[in-house]
């Protein structure tokens, strides 16, 4: 299990297509690594695990039957809290958003839906994308998976520390100010 924890989601997404391993086993690992790990890390503050494991049946279904989703078919992801998710809660770690649950995806959300991938959930962030400790009025502070007294730093602080704790293979985030390069760097999952 350890070693689909720290694949990268090309490889997941082959593995996947090849049937090396199903898709149903890819997510349930995840969220098997969330449930141990997310407690004191804070990472994901949004986590749909039934609709994950649905759309992972699905995806093995669908490969069953010769149908491929994309190029992503059946990888497990998360989402900044910042991207609009249908039907899931979206706050930017805002306490005037907090309840918000929006209609329709971001546009980066509905291509990675097409392109074949599953939502795992959303990242912690700091308030409204802003900040240099992703801090947040709604959510636990974000922890450094490497040292939980230090910050991964940034607004992308809860999609650095998924990716560096295994709690995800890839996150969506971005970055206006060093977002993503901070905790990167605070993380070390930059190349």
């Amino acid at each position: 299990m350890n070693s689909l924890m720290f694949a990268p989601a090309y490889e997941l997404a082959r593995m996947i297509r090849d049937r090396t391993v199903s898709s149903i086993e890819v997510v349930d690992a995840y969220l098997t690594q969330i449930s141990n790990y997310n407690s004191t890390l804070n990472a994901i503050c949004t986590l749909d695990a039934d609709h994950a494991l649905q759309c992972a049946k699905q995806a093995d279904e669908a490969l069953s039957n010769s149908e491929n989703w994309g190029i992503l078919h059946g990888v497990p992801i998360t989402i900044k809290d910042t991207f609009e998710t249908a039907g899931l809660r979206t706050t930017a770690g805002s306490e005037s958003l907090k309840d918000y649950i929006p209609q329709d995806d971001a546009t980066i959300v509905s291509r990675l839906r097409a392109a074949g991938a599953i939502i795992l959930g959303k990242t912690n962030p700091g308030d409204l994308a802003g900040g240099y400790q992703g801090l947040n009025d709604v959510f636990p502070r974000v922890n450094n998976p490497w040292n939980l007294d230090y910050t991964p730093g940034g607004t992308s602080s809860g999609g650095a520390a998924a990716i560096a704790a295994g709690l995800s293979p890839l996150d969506i985030c971005s970055d206006f100010g060093g977002s993503i390069r901070q905790p990167a760097h605070f993380c070390g999952i930059y190349v």
